[in-house]
C-alpha cells in the first residue's frame, strides 16, 4: 500500500469488531501483517486463537476480564494506558500494515484516556499503515480525523429476545 488510511467503525449496531476482524482476515490473506489491539476487553473471545491459524495476525488485549458498565476502576485505566503505550511501540516499529484499535472509542467514552491521546497515536501512524478504530460513541474529533467512517445502526437484534452471546458468532 502506498498510503494507509484511518477508518472508524462506530454506532450502536452489532458488527464493528466483526468488520475489523473481516478486514484483518482479508489483509492477512493478501500477505499483510496485522496487529489487533483490543481495548476494554480481557474476556476469552474466540478470535484470541486467530494467531494460531494466521501467522501474520497478532492480537493483544488491553482490558480486564470484566465489562465496564459505569465508572472504570483505577486498574481499568492503568491497563488501558499500558495498551496505549504498547500501540505506540507497534506504530513506531512500522512492522504492521494494518493496526486495529478495537473498542478504543469506548475506552475514550469511559475516560480511560482522552480523544487527544488517541489523536496523538494517529499522528504517529506511518504513511503506509492502515489504522482501524472501533467502538460505540466515537468522539467527534476522531470522526473528523478519519478518512472513512461507518456507523453500524441497530435495526433489530435477537438479544432483545434473551439470546446470549454465542461462541463463534458474538464471542
Amino acid at each position: 500500500m502506498d498510503k494507509g488510511y484511518i477508518q472508524v467503525y462506530t454506532g450502536n449496531g452489532k458488527g464493528k469488531t466483526t468488520a475489523a476482524l473481516g478486514l484483518s482476515l482479508r489483509a492477512v490473506c493478501a500477505g499483510k501483517k496485522v496487529f489487533f489491539g483490543q481495548f476494554v476487553k480481557g474476556m476469552d473471545y474466540s478470535e484470541l486463537k486467530a494467531g494460531k491459524y494466521l501467522p501474520n495476525f497478532t492480537l493483544e488485549q488491553f482490558g480486564r476480564d470484566v465489562f465496564i458498565f459505569d465508572t472504570p476502576s483505577q486498574k481499568d485505566i492503568k491497563v488501558a494506558k499500558e495498551g496505549l503505550e504498547e500501540v505506540k511501540k507497534v506504530l513506531s516499529s512500522e512492522a504492521y500494515d494494518i493496526v486495529v484499535l478495537d473498542e478504543i472509542n469506548i475506552a475514550v467514552y469511559y475516560k480511560l484516556f482522552t480523544a487527544d491521546e488517541v489523536l496523538g497515536l494517529l499522528d504517529m501512524k506511518p504513511e503506509k499503515t492502515e489504522v482501524i478504530l472501533t467502538g460505540r460513541y466515537a468522539d467527534p474529533k476522531i470522526i473528523e480525523r478519519a478518512d472513512l467512517v461507518t456507523e453500524m445502526k441497530e435495526i433489530k437484534h435477537y438479544y432483545t429476545e434473551g439470546v446470549k452471546a454465542r461462541k463463534g458468532i458474538e464471542n
